[in-house]
C-alpha cells in the first residue's frame, strides 16, 4: 500500500503522488488522471477516461456491424 496526505494548497486540497504512484498509474507529470467511484465506495484513478474508452467500444461495434455499408460510402 502506497500512502499520501491531502495538504491545503491556497483554496484547494491536493495530494502529490511520489513517483512510485506514477509508475504504477504509467503517468507522468502533466497528464490528466481521471477518478471512477467503485462498487464498494472506493475510487479507482485511470490514465483514459472511461466514458471516451465506453464510446470507442460503441463506436467499434457500430462499424463492425456496418462494415460493407461503411465502405461503400467510403
Amino acid at each position: 500500500m502506497i500512502e499520501s496526505k491531502i495538504r491545503k494548497v491556497g483554496n484547494s486540497a491536493v495530494m502529490t503522488l511520489s513517483t512510485e504512484m506514477l509508475a504504477l498509474l504509467d503517468a507522468k507529470e502533466g497528464d490528466t488522471l481521471y477518478a471512477v467511484r467503485t462498487d464498494d465506495g472506493g475510487l479507482k484513478l485511470m490514465t483514459e477516461d472511461p466514458e471516451l474508452q465506453a464510446a470507442l467500444a460503441a463506436a467499434e461495434t457500430v462499424m463492425d456491424e456496418n462494415r460493407d455499408l461503411l465502405q461503400a460510402l467510403a
